[in-house]
């Protein structure tokens, strides 16, 4: 027959045969959707009151981290990350709160927690019972990653009160003699941590504490507390404590007229110290994991360089304030990052396990080698620490000036 064709598909053919091919289609925007959906990691920690410098810190250490992963073709084929925070304000209650929205509303791969061991307490069961990971780039409390937990999903790039107490009494018995020091400690859970800590450290040197004090977080005057460990015969005192009541601490030593040698926690490197104590806040030595002062190697260079390029305040080390929450957060994102490529996926429990399989991570504070294991989820150990002060309110390295 002239013209003669094929015969048609019936109609009911051509519908399925269409509707197959709409469908592949569908499933290749799908899978082209997903590979372009970012990878959101988020971040619970005090960005307003008196710890807020602290928690732009590490909000500065993560994001430089985020950048040179995204600039590296992010991660599971071209997956960038986003970065997504929440003000906790220090308040635990309201930690939890931000961490559930992040878990539940934001669909967070990983949550960072932020500054306060409390607020850090609060949150871990919730990442337990949702198996979400949690990574600590501050809180130093000992039980949030020794949480009894199994899985246990807390991990940390920060110091440990434990281990952090240990090197406190080895820290003032060389530079300061302590024999008999006195410890006075913030009333919650962090200074519950370290005065187990401090007990065992100081009961492994067969030294005996003077006494032991404790103030409330917003109390302003610490006089009758640091009178009485005068009068017990404290040679040095043992400071456990965030910026506000630290600095209150000093101002106390300053109307006592007592000069004695305060070797503390971290705490008052968390935001304005050394303008809420006044001059005798150089007095303070704590302990860090990571100063930009002095010579840097590859890494902490680059930091630099894109700390200065990124934040038009920062000039040099010396704005890169808290170095340490810059420091441990830049390498806990760029750990995470790697977990979450050993996984192969976001899935908790696999980016959980992927932190076991990290190898080797040229990091800023330090080279890591099999960072965390099973029994072990705290990658900063005790060698890893150094001594600082408030140097013309930088935080400086103890014997460096800030220039």
């Amino acid at each position: 027959m002239p013209g003669s064709l094929l015969p048609r598909a019936p109609s009911r053919v051509r519908r399925t045969l269409v509707a197959a091919a709409l469908a592949a289609a569908g499933l290749g925007v799908s899978a082209l959707a997903q590979a372009q959906e970012a990878i959101k990691i988020g971040l619970v920690t005090a960005l307003s009151g008196q710890s807020a410098l602290a928690g732009e810190a590490i909000t500065r250490g993560m994001q430089v981290a985020i950048d040179e992963i995204n600039a590296k073709g992010g991660l599971l084929g071209g997956r960038k990350l986003e970065l997504v925070r929440r003000d906790d304000e220090g308040n635990p209650a309201k930690g939890v709160v931000a961490a559930r929205e992040l878990i539940y509303r934001e669909k967070v791969a990983v949550i960072f927690g932020g500054l306060d061991t409390p607020v850090s307490m609060a949150i871990v069961p919730l990442v337990n019972q949702e198996k979400v990971p949690f990574m600590g780039p501050w809180a130093a409390g000992t039980g949030i990653t020794k949480n009894g937990a199994n899985p246990n999903f807390a991990f940390r790039v920060s110091a440990v009160d434990e281990i952090v107490d240990i090197g406190m009494l080895a820290y003032a018995q060389k530079t300061f003699k302590t024999a008999r020091p006195g410890l006075i400690l913030v009333n919650n859970p962090w200074g519950e941590s370290n005065e187990r800590g401090l007990k065992a450290a100081m009961a492994a040197k067969n030294v005996t504490a003077a006494g032991v004090e404790k103030y409330e977080a917003n109390d302003v005057d610490m006089v009758p507390q640091l009178t009485r460990l005068k009068a017990a015969g404290a040679d040095t005192l043992f400071l456990v404590g965030n910026v506000g009541p630290s600095a209150q601490v000093v101002k106390s030593l300053d109307r006592m007229g007592w000069k004695v040698p305060v070797v503390s926690h971290w705490g008052p490197a968390g935001g304005r110290f050394s303008e809420l104590a006044g001059p005798n806040a150089k007095d303070v030595h704590f302990v860090q994991t990571y100063s930009f002062f002095g010579k840097q190697g590859p890494v902490g260079e680059r930091v630099i360089k894109a700390m200065t390029a990124k934040y038009p305040n920062v000039k040099g080390p010396a704005d890169i304030t808290p170095a340490v929450g810059v420091a441990n957060a830049y390498d806990a994102m760029h750990l995470t990052a790697l977990a979450i490529a050993a996984a192969g996926s976001t899935q908790g429990d696999a980016v959980r396990q992927g932190f076991y399989r990290i190898d080797r991570h040229e990091g800023l504070i330090k080279t890591y080698v099999k960072p965390f294991s099973a029994t072990n989820h705290d990658a900063v150990g005790s060698d890893d620490y150094v001594w600082a002060q408030f140097i013309d309110n930088r935080i400086v390295p103890v014997g460096l000036t800030a220039n």
